[in-house]
């Protein structure tokens, strides 16, 4: 993977960068503590500058979260309660819980949506709420490039500061990643077993 995104960097530049960061938005397996860090490191060689490796890696970030909101948009507050009704055990939700969850995200959307894109393994998937609460695009937008933002320049800067040791971010900032996802199974995991829609 490492060899991959280098090779992508190298040869096509902001270019490359961009479509990373779109592809790990849409498909995780292309990881951006991965990709940043590198571009980061290739803009300390002098091949790239670091604002072009930031602008670029937003871009291609913000571009596609806009994928998983309008999944949530089709899928809709109404059409969720539906799926929690028929479906709840494996969704760990009842229509109350989606109703429940409606209100906090309009107490708290701005924050979710900036601290949701610095959190490894949420990143991409808070784009699916804010879509099914119909948060306007407009504020979408604005709220996923500041998270992204942050999150991208963290990860660039960290790369051009360390150099060819790059490899020191992504060892510590991947294993975090990984945790939290694996947490985030077991939490699932223990909800479906422990589900009952009567009790709620």
């Amino acid at each position: 993977m490492t060899d991959f995104v280098t090779a992508t960097v190298e040869r096509a530049g902001a270019l490359g960068i961009f479509l990373l960061m779109l592809i790990e938005n849409l498909f995780p397996p292309i990881p951006s503590e991965l990709v940043m860090p590198l571009a980061g490191f290739v803009a300390s060689r002098g091949q790239l500058g670091l604002p072009t490796v930031i602008v670029a890696g937003v871009a291609g970030s913000v571009i596609g979260t806009f994928f998983w909101y309008g999944v949530g948009r089709w899928l809709g507050e109404t059409r969720l309660k539906g799926f929690a009704a028929r479906h709840g055990r494996w969704l760990t939700l009842s229509p109350e819980d989606v109703e429940r969850a409606n209100a906090w995200f309009v107490r708290h959307g701005a924050t979710a949506l900036i601290l949701g894109r610095l959190v490894p393994g949420v990143r991409t998937l808070i784009s699916v709420p804010a879509g099914i609460f119909r948060v306007s695009p407009a504020w979408f937008l604005l709220l996923s490039t500041i998270g992204s933002a942050i999150w991208t320049a963290a990860l660039a800067y960290a790369g051009f500061f360390f150099g060819s040791n790059y490899g020191t971010v992504t060892g510590v900032v991947e294993p975090i990643g990984t945790g939290i996802f694996v947490l985030a199974i077991a939490i699932y995991l223990y909800r479906v077993a422990t589900f009952n829609t009567q009790a709620r």
